[in-house]
């Protein structure tokens, strides 16, 4: 298998479990967890590492922001190999009861992104693999973190798309009321990624989760950078019992995990 030309990763650099920062400097952090770690490539957006959690093999590779470096990062780890993907990362809550430091487990995620109406029609759902989200919430029960299991919206742009001020006060009306509208409908955060994920997910055979840090509170205008390294820890922990998940799946000649099976 060549080189993948943007990742610049190749089959075999790659393990089945992948987990996926937007920040580069966050893939360093989730390797200080891990053991026996090498780097792979680092190639524009794109930092690669590949090492073990309680020998568990994991892969880390950052996406960028945003949907578009999303969607390349996604297609090429497709062709050399991933199977599950988590995205980890930041978010902002429209609950005035999520706090600062909380984590949210998205299930699903509003289609705001460009990149994947590419791929297929806006009806589309962008759908969390069931497997991956019992995981993530099973990791932060063991590790007794607080977190909240919701929908969550992906939007392409970080300013003017997301109710910010854009530079000279520019302003369209259409920009209002989406927070308000969003937390009508019971959506619970709001990022930038995690609707590319699900969906290419989906649409590839894979399956994909989200856990994000609470960094802000869209409602309150509360922000604090927290929560990070418990992001970090719960997928790792998640990845753990996926591997047991999936060794019990096989050992049973079962193609879904269900508990009754543990």
């Amino acid at each position: 298998m060549e080189i993948q030309y943007h990742i610049q990763c190749k089959n075999k650099d790659i393990f089945p479990y992948v987990i996926l920062p937007g920040d580069p400097n966050r893939v360093n952090l989730i390797g200080s967890f891990m053991e026996d770690v090498r780097k792979i490539a680092s190639n524009r957006e794109y930092t690669t590492i590949s090492g073990y959690y309680d020998d568990v093999g994991i892969s880390v590779i950052s996406t960028g922001i945003g949907a578009p470096s999303t969607s390349i990062a996604m297609e090429e780890l497709a062709r050399i190999g991933a199977k599950t993907l988590i995205r980890v990362g930041s978010t902002g809550a429209l609950d005035e009861n999520i706090n600062c430091g909380d984590l949210i487990i998205n299930t699903a995620s509003v289609r705001y992104d460009g990149a994947t109406k590419d791929y297929v029609n806006h009806f589309y759902p962008a759908v969390a693999s069931y497997e991956v989200t019992l995981s993530l919430l099973e990791a932060c029960e063991k590790l007794g973190y607080k977190y909240h299991l919701g929908i969550g919206a992906s939007r392409d742009t970080f300013y003017g798309g997301q109710e910010r001020p854009s530079f000279k006060n520019y302003y369209q009306s259409f920009m209002d009321n989406l927070i308000d509208d969003l937390e009508r409908a019971n959506v619970i955060n709001l990022e930038m990624e995690a609707s590319t994920v699900f969906t290419l997910s989906s649409l590839f055979g894979l399956r994909a989760g989200a856990i994000l840090a609470v960094f802000g509170n869209r409602k309150t205008q509360e922000f604090e950078v927290k929560g990070e390294e418990d992001a970090v820890r719960a997928t790792l922990e998640a990845i753990k019992i996926l591997s047991k998940w999936d060794e019990i799946k096989e050992k049973n000649n079962k193609k879904y995990f269900y508990p009754s099976l543990i």
